[in-house]
Parts: structure tokens; C-alpha cells; sequence
């Protein structure tokens, strides 16, 4: 396998370094990240209907973790004022 020599900023270095997982190379690292797909590659890939069911299924799940959040955050008040 061939090698490139690439220079970058010690701030790009450092965001790279920050992103890399345990055990994963540079290379490896720049692999996994460029192979994701722009947002934009899905843009229409739902039907209206399909895309309306989503975004209510997504609202309700929102509520019942912010509610659960809420409980439990209560609880830890309450613990800590007893």
C-alpha cells in the first residue's frame, strides 16, 4: 500500500485527533468521516405522508423524554433538599 505525506494545522490536527476513535488510525479516521453522505443526498426521499408520521412520531418522543427528564430531575431535588 502506497503512503501521501498531507500537512495540516496543528487546529485541524488536534480536531482530527479529537474525532479519532481508540485503536483507529488517521487513515482510517479520514475514511469513516468522508464516506458519510450530505443531508442534502435525502432531500425528498420520504413521501409528504410518510414525512408528516415522522415528524409527529419525533415530536412525541421529544415530549415523553422531556417529561421523564422533568420527573427525574424533580427527584433529584427532592433527594438533595431532605
Amino acid at each position: 500500500m502506497t503512503t501521501k505525506t498531507i500537512t495540516i494545522t496543528e487546529e485541524a490536527y488536534e480536531a482530527l485527533k479529537r474525532k479519532k476513535e481508540k485503536n483507529e488510525s488517521f487513515s482510517k479516521l479520514i475514511l469513516r468521516t468522508s464516506n458519510k453522505k450530505p443531508l442534502s443526498d435525502f432531500f425528498g426521499i420520504l413521501s409528504e405522508e410518510s414525512a408528516n408520521k415522522l415528524e409527529k412520531t419525533i415530536k412525541e418522543l421529544r415530549k415523553k423524554r422531556n417529561l421523564a427528564h422533568k420527573k427525574r430531575m424533580k427527584k433529584i431535588i427532592e433527594e438533595l433538599n431532605q
